[in-house]
């Protein structure tokens, strides 16, 4: 399909119906997140399971963000239902571990959660803030049929995928299991070995040479790293 990379559809398209049926379905996620969190249930770690739902929460108002003001390209159904089963699984999954449904104990508040927060609070605002960047970029004229590499993509081109997988680590230690980590090691190894190799492709035969030294004096992923 043409304008398809990453397994998603890159072409340019509202489909409003789409984007409508899938933030709803990640609500659902998060009021039986938040009726897990507050229902009156009897939990081994309540507390805790009540930072998870926020953090839930603090997903979805960003997610309403990204759908309806970031994101201009289409949304299949196919994408939007596979994406709503996947958040659902780890937003309730984070939940119910965080709960202490596996551990059968409550684990004190201590550094690990600090970090966790701060990585779920950076992560959050790297790939938010580096997607509205972009957005800003994109409304000038003077930008149409060129590739942005500034803001924060001047440091990383997949400096979104960052983000995500630096809140996902963050999210991961909250939730006080070893099992969580899984999640995020899960994303980031997608992100390495799926979506930025087939976005690279496509951005490469839209863009051509300005891409191409883009890619040459910039990360693809990490700073300093890769």
């Amino acid at each position: 399909m043409a304008g398809k990379a990453g397994g998603v559809d890159r072409t340019h398209g509202r489909s409003i119906g789409v984007k409508l049926g899938f933030a709803a379905l990640h609500g659902l996620s998060v009021l039986i997140c938040l009726w897990l969190a507050f229902g009156g249930w009897n939990w081994p770690d309540p507390m805790r399971a009540k930072v998870m739902a926020g953090a839930a929460v603090l997903y979805f108002l960003r997610h309403l963000v990204t759908l309806f003001v970031l994101l201009h390209r289409r949304v299949e159904l196919s994408e939007g239902v596979g994406l709503a089963a996947f958040i659902a699984s780890f937003e309730i999954g984070f939940l119910l571990l965080g709960a202490g449904i596996v551990a059968g104990e409550a684990r004190a508040f201590d550094l690990w959660d600090v970090v966790g927060i701060s990585l779920l609070l950076i992560g959050s605002a790297i790939n938010t803030g580096s997607e509205l960047q972009r957005w800003a970029w994109k409304k000038q004229p003077s930008s149409k049929g060129h590739c942005y590499t500034g803001g924060l993509f001047a440091y990383s081109m997949h400096v979104n995928y960052l983000g995500d997988s630096i809140l996902f680590t963050g999210w991961a230690i909250l939730a006080a299991s070893i099992w969580a980590g899984v999640v995020p090691l899960m994303m980031t190894l997608m992100f390495v070995f799926y979506h930025i190799p087939a976005l690279d492709r496509y951005l490469a035969d839209r863009y051509g040479a300005e891409f191409s030294a883009y890619a040459a004096r910039t990360a693809k992923f990490v700073p300093g790293i890769y």
